[in-house]
């Protein structure tokens, strides 16, 4: 049975290596060729992107969808979408959700990959309906992590229950590089034997050992594995498409991808890779590998997020006992896998922890949400003196968190009113609303420019 190929330079692979900051421009150009190959989809949209477009490059995200969309004639599009949480770091209404998932299709995406960072299946209800709703692929990815909580008994349940959902594949969404190629073999047997759905796995290479990894999980019965082309592979991205096309080629796996098409891609990609090292966007750090990825349990994107947290105290000795202070805080926390953005929370917790010189002295923000349930229920329960410590007599919440927010909608419409100029900016203001703001003003007075440009041009003289 061939593997399928899930394409991510244009997506998680410039998010993971140059901090998403790859411009539709710099994509359009390649569009044509990569729509040739023959992937299972482009992953192009979603995760850190939107946040990206608006705040750093000043870029509609819905426009870089629809020109995508235009250019890819044959290929399927894809997302990643954090559940409740849509693409921001906060739970949202039920019908800011739905009316979310309908304008990312309507926008030219086809498969939704949806994932909660508790692996609470309560958070991907409402993503996972609107889905099927909308005609739209619902993948469900769970979020790989170790603990012994995660049994394979744990995967296999949690695989048949998304079945039961309504997904339409299942995804092993291993962030931080930590499944290793015999237990791959294990776990997609596992799946397999909990769910009938079509198993995609992604993963990133900071440990050194995904493309291993790919090789067992597609010979256990692995369907469709995320590579990224070669000039932004590796690292703390995912392994090369080049690589994995050829490791098959000859096999019952055989990709049937082209390796001349797939080097014309590389080339067009290389220069953009070469400019972003001598820029020093591309730091050479996130190049290598991380075996203490194995050891900590600790993401790529959240390692370098504590160095800079670090840096920033002017306390870079104190990195090691950082990272000794992570896996005692996520156990207090419940264990949950370390992704956005129960990572980024229990990264700047331990920070504080070791800064402080005492536990818990100071407890976030984020952490009071967390211990208070309002990011939903982990597998294990809270440590119930840091509970205790962080909200006091208040009562968790126990039900779906997303039951105790009123519909967003209309507030969010209201407060835009005098910016909008589509429908989906209400979307882009509801998950941030100073960066859109700052967006909207920005296109307004490009807009005005344009305009003052095109009345000078109308009035000159021309010379007969």
């Amino acid at each position: 049975m061939a593997v399928k190929i899930t394409e991510t330079i244009l997506r998680d692979a410039h998010q993971s290596l140059i901090a998403t900051r790859m411009t539709t421009e710099q994509m359009l150009p390649i569009i044509d060729k990569m729509d040739k190959v023959g992937y299972h989809s482009v992953e192009c949209w979603g995760g850190a992107t939107f946040d990206a477009s608006l705040r750093f490059l000043k870029e509609d995200p819905w426009e870089r969808l629809r020109k995508l969309r235009a250019g890819f004639k044959n290929t399927k599009l894809q997302m990643l979408f954090r559940g409740q949480n849509i693409l921001g770091y906060n739970h949202y209404s039920d019908d800011v959700v739905e009316y979310f998932v309908q304008k990312s299709i309507a926008n030219g995406i086809d498969i939704i990959r949806i994932f909660d960072c508790f692996n609470d299946l309560r958070n991907l209800q409402t993503a996972v309906k609107a889905a099927n709703k909308e005609k739209g692929h619902a993948q469900i990815a769970l979020s790989y992590t170790l603990g012994d909580a995660y049994t394979l008994d744990y995967w296999k349940e949690t695989a048949r229950q998304i079945e039961e959902m309504g997904a339409d594949s299942l995804c092993i969404k291993d962030m931080a590089g930590l499944l290793v190629p015999y237990e791959a073999d294990r776990l997609v047997k596992a799946l397999k034997e909990g769910t009938k759905l079509p198993i995609q796995l992604h993963t990133h290479y900071t440990s050194g050992v995904a493309s291993m990894t790919y090789l067992k999980a597609v010979e256990a019965g692995c369907d469709i594995i995320d590579t990224a082309m070669s000039p932004f592979s590796m690292g703390t991205s995912q392994p090369a498409t080049e690589v994995m096309v050829e490791t098959f080629k000859g096999t019952e796996y055989d990709t049937g991808l082209d390796q001349t098409l797939l080097a014309e891609i590389a080339d067009y990609f290389r220069p953009m890779q070469e400019e972003a090292l001598k820029s020093g966007l591309l730091n050479p750090k996130v190049m290598g590998v991380n075996i203490k990825t194995l050891l900590y349990q600790v993401p790529g994107g959240m390692l370098s997020n504590l160095v800079s947290q670090l840096k920033e105290a002017h306390a870079e000795d104190k990195y090691y006992q950082v990272l000794e202070e992570i896996p005692r805080v996520r156990k207090d926390f419940g264990e949950p896998p370390l992704v956005t953005p129960s990572s980024q929370i229990v990264g700047t917790q331990a920070v504080l922890n070791v800064l402080q010189g005492e536990r818990y002295k100071m407890i976030t923000k984020e952490s009071k949400k967390v211990l208070g349930g309002e990011f939903g229920q982990t597998i294990k329960p809270f440590n119930p003196e840091v509970q205790k410590k962080a909200i006091g007599d208040t009562e968790p919440i126990t039900c779906r968190p997303a039951d105790k927010i009123a519909p967003q909608l209309a507030k969010f419409e209201e407060e835009i009113k005098e910016w909008k100029q589509q429908d989906e900016d209400v979307l882009s203001y509801a998950l941030f609303p100073q960066v859109a703001i700052e967006f909207f003003k920005h296109r307004q007075a490009q807009q005005t420019k344009v305009d003052v440009n095109a009345a000078d041009t109308k009035n000159q003289a021309y010379p007969v």
